[in-house]
């Protein structure tokens, strides 16, 4: 891992080249309490993208992974943290890249591509569909879960699974609360009409968090759905179908 300094916030990055040389670069962003290594190395995205000829980076978001943890809600606006990608962007010299995202890191990808076209080849959401509109999908609880006392009951099962996945990935709790309550925003559906970047939004047919991705779809210009049957929130990141269902609309975009 490399890092950098984003507005003075410490990153962390994997930057991993294409194999067989040059490529085109491609962005990655994971989702909430996980990390690069969990959301993008340990399901194969990183070998699989780079062995398709495309130089991969993956950042570790703030207050996740190796990045800089703050403790301030408002330091984790998901303005706040496109931000920290393009300036990553910046820091490698990149002027386009593909950019994908799953589940808060798709939220983060979609400000990108709506604060910062011109930096946005394609755009790829993973776990997250009509949510990124309408904002249900988490329960309240979570960050509450997050700082309670081990072995202290939460509020609900999807706080308690969150606490039992931040524990797993040794994230720092605190951190991840403050993120939780600081980085839920959504998108207009006006906001979300004007990402004329091609588009692809990916959601498992089981998943209870993302919202329809097909609704989310007819919002946007030039988007296309892809639905992994039988997949939920958490098994559809590393779906056989989801990675070749990407390769095949990277190889087709403009």
């Amino acid at each position: 891992m490399q890092t950098f300094l984003s507005d003075g916030i410490g990153i962390a990055y994997l930057d991993t080249p294409a194999e067989g040389g040059a490529g085109d670069p491609i962005l990655l962003i994971h989702g909430f309490a996980s990390n690069h290594a969990v959301n993008w190395v340990n399901t194969q995205w990183v070998k699989t993208l780079a062995k398709a000829g495309r130089r991969v980076i993956a950042l570790d978001n703030r207050g996740h992974g190796q990045s800089q943890k703050l403790y301030d809600p408002e330091a984790y606006g998901s303005d706040l943290m496109a931000r920290d990608a393009a300036r990553l962007l910046d820091h490698l010299g990149i002027e386009r890249a593909d950019i994908m995202g799953y589940s808060m890191g798709a939220r983060i990808a979609a400000y990108l591509a709506l604060d910062d076209a011109p930096r946005v080849r394609s755009l790829l959401l993973g776990g997250l569909g009509l949510h990124l509109v309408e904002g249900r999908g988490l329960p309240e609880g979570i960050a509450e879960a997050l700082e309670a006392e081990p072995g202290a009951p939460a509020p609900n099962p999807t706080a308690a699974a969150f606490r039992t996945f931040a524990e797993q990935t040794k994230s720092d709790l605190r951190a991840l609360a403050a993120c939780m309550r600081g980085s839920r925003q959504t998108l207009s559906r006006a906001e979300v009409a004007q990402i004329e970047v091609p588009t692809l939004v990916t959601v498992g047919t089981l998943d209870t968090v993302s919202g329809s991705g097909p609704a989310l779809v007819a919002l946007m210009p030039n988007a296309k759905s892809l639905e992994l049957p039988n997949r939920d929130h958490s098994t559809a990141v590393g779906d056989r179908a989801h990675r070749t269902g990407v390769l095949a609309f990277l190889d087709e975009r403009p």
